[in-house]
């Protein structure tokens, strides 16, 4: 099957500087569908974020009693001390007092750092279509399967659990349809600079409406926002597998 691509003209570009997006199944192969956009992106970013935290950090003297240890540490519990306390002379308060101050609880101990995991890695780009020929098969066609791929496949109309679960009992729906009626959004690839990441959703996409058109009303510039993520956390090994190394 002829591989069929939904694209802007970019004679002269690098196709390292040229996105193509694709459908792929859960383990990130292409499915059966032959169908690709392609577009250079203005901007890209890729984040990832890893969570990092001390759960021992409260595990110090001042998170049992903040206000007590903060005004020993900052002397300002001087003046407490002098009404409570009538028979110490202010000099003998004062140098008690003197041995608190600039000291704190924190220890290498209890401010080492625990990996407690990451989110799915995020990628915000921006896809650029413009129309030289034809507005709709350069811009309007490409930026539609985008948003097709974004949306869910197809939403139950009216079922709910309930009524799901008693078509199923009566016979007259399967289970997994009577349960889960609705068929989420499809999965894509992003390759990019000779980087094929997979497989991906698309959590945002953007339609810029105040984007230039023809006489028709066909969008003939569009600029599209996109925050793409990996549909898991990632390992060296997934790393690896996005440069074709693993």
């Amino acid at each position: 099957m002829a591989e069929t691509v939904l694209s802007s003209l970019w004679d002269g570009l690098s196709p390292h500087l040229i996105a193509s997006f694709y459908e792929v199944d859960r383990d990130g192969k292409r499915t059966n569908t032959e169908l690709t956009v392609r577009a250079p992106l203005s901007d890209s970013n890729l984040e990832a974020n890893f969570n990092w935290q001390s759960p021992f950090e409260q595990a110090g003297a001042e998170s049992k009693a903040p206000t007590l240890f903060a005004m020993l540490q900052s002397g300002t519990i001087q003046p407490v001390v002098d009404l409570l306390q009538g028979k110490p002379t202010p000099q003998q308060t004062n140098t008690f007092l003197k041995q608190f101050e600039g000291r704190t609880g924190i220890t290498k101990l209890n401010s080492v750092q625990v990996f407690s995991g990451m989110p799915p890695v995020k990628f915000q780009v921006t896809a650029v279509f413009r129309a030289w020929k034809n507005p709709t098969t350069e811009v309007e066609n490409p930026f539609d399967q985008l948003m097709a791929w974004a949306l869910p496949v197809s939403l139950a109309r009216d079922s709910t659990l309930l009524t799901g679960l008693i078509e199923a009992a009566k016979g007259s729906k399967d289970w997994i349809d009577g349960v889960l009626p609705s068929t989420a959004p499809t999965l894509i690839a992003l390759n990019y600079k000779g980087r094929t990441y997979s497989p991906l959703v698309i959590e945002a996409i953007s339609q810029p409406l105040n984007s230039p058109i023809d006489a028709d009303g066909r969008f003939v510039e569009l600029s599209v926002p996109m925050t793409l993520a990996t549909l898991t956390a990632l390992d060296r090994q997934d790393w690896l597998a996005f440069k074709g190394q693993k």
